[in-house]
């Protein structure tokens, strides 16, 4: 669960470009009221088209390949299942446009929140682990989208699935039914000190875009019963979690409590898989579970494409994340590519999606 603020800045730095290659897919930008947060939070939301809107990139910016989609086109006719998306800690919502428009391609509409605290340019340690300000964030959505007349006669709110990553992961497991203990998770910050852990300890935040100075996280001082309760959305029938984040923290009974299908997905190779995120133990307990692993991939295979250049920008800004290097022999296209495909059976296995 790694945190990716230093480029902040270079990921804001999008533009709609216009694409020579439009897509059927429909993207629109909205505002979603979270009452957990009290205010409006930003969600793009992709979708099966017509044609029309404004042909553009969506994500597309000094670092990353932006994928193409038609700015506020109008939806096609169907009744079509929701994909919620969670983004990963340091993210955007926008750098999932890559997946999101093969979904869309594929009959699903799908949204996602930049969620408050989280997102590239305003995230920090103290709220990196309320996960259930993200849970809450995604059944917002699945209200908004239920009742709103605009888009409730398109979708089958019977068929509603979670994608996440990384911290988003997290989020996705905790919808469908996981249940984390705080102990635990302290514990293994205490022997791990990577990933998630370090950021806990870095005292360093970013909020309106600037480093922020922060105080060290105790894990232990946190809201032991928000942290613990049970964030299961009913209304939730299927969920993908792409290198989880707590991973070593939920507890067995509550996995083997999931009852609906569970696909979780580690990137890399079964020898490289860091310890916060691997998660064939989780499919072991969770009776519809499907576990797979991407080979020579790595965590931040899960971003999007990185133009020429953008390691050494990244070199440049004080980056040390080996973010746009994917160490195997395979490009990330390729490793994309293979994570279409397994996402998008596991939504269409689950969810009985056709188009």
């Amino acid at each position: 669960m790694p945190i990716l603020p230093l480029f902040s800045a270079l990921l804001l730095a999008s533009a709609a470009i216009p694409s020579a290659h439009a897509t059927e897919v429909g993207v629109r930008t909205i505002a979603v009221f979270a009452p957990e947060r009290g205010h409006d939070i930003a969600v793009t939301v992709w979708y099966p088209a017509t044609g029309g809107g404004t042909p553009g990139l969506v994500g597309d910016n000094r670092l990353f390949e932006g994928a193409p989609a038609l700015r506020d086109a109008p939806i096609a006719e169907g009744d079509f299942p929701l994909v919620l998306f969670s983004h990963g800690s340091g993210g955007r919502i926008e750098g999932m446009s890559w997946l999101a428009t093969a979904l869309a391609e594929a009959g699903f509409v799908v949204a996602g929140p930049n969620h408050p605290g989280t997102t590239s340019g305003d995230s920090t340690p103290a709220a990196t682990p309320k996960i259930w300000e993200r849970t809450a964030d995604l059944s917002a959505l699945i209200d908004r989208f239920s009742t709103d007349a605009g888009w409730s006669s398109a979708i089958d709110t019977t068929r509603i699935g979670v994608v996440g990553f990384s911290l988003g992961g997290a989020a996705a497991m905790e919808i469908g039914g996981a249940r984390a203990d705080l102990e635990t998770y302290a514990r293994y910050c205490d022997d791990y000190g990577k990933w998630d852990c370090a950021w806990f300890a870095g005292r360093r935040g970013y909020v309106d875009d600037m480093p922020v100075a922060v105080e060290k996280v105790d894990l232990r001082k946190l809201d032991k019963a928000r942290f613990e309760q049970s964030n299961r959305d009913p209304r939730v029938r299927s969920v993908v979690a792409v290198d989880p984040g707590l991973a070593q923290a939920y507890v067995a009974e509550s996995l083997k409590a999931i009852d609906i299908p569970i696909s979780l997905i580690n990137l890399g190779n079964p020898d490289t898989i860091p310890e916060a995120v691997i998660s064939d133990t989780l499919a072991a307990h969770i009776p519809q579970a499907r576990y797979a692993t991407v080979a020579d991939a790595v965590h931040f295979s899960f971003l999007p494409e990185c133009k020429e250049g953008s390691a050494a920008l990244l070199k440049s800004v004080g980056e040390v994340d080996p973010i746009c290097d994917d160490p195997g022999s395979r490009t990330r296209g390729d490793i994309h590519a293979e994570l279409k495909r397994l996402i998008v059976d596991a939504l269409q296995r689950s969810l009985k999606a056709s188009f």
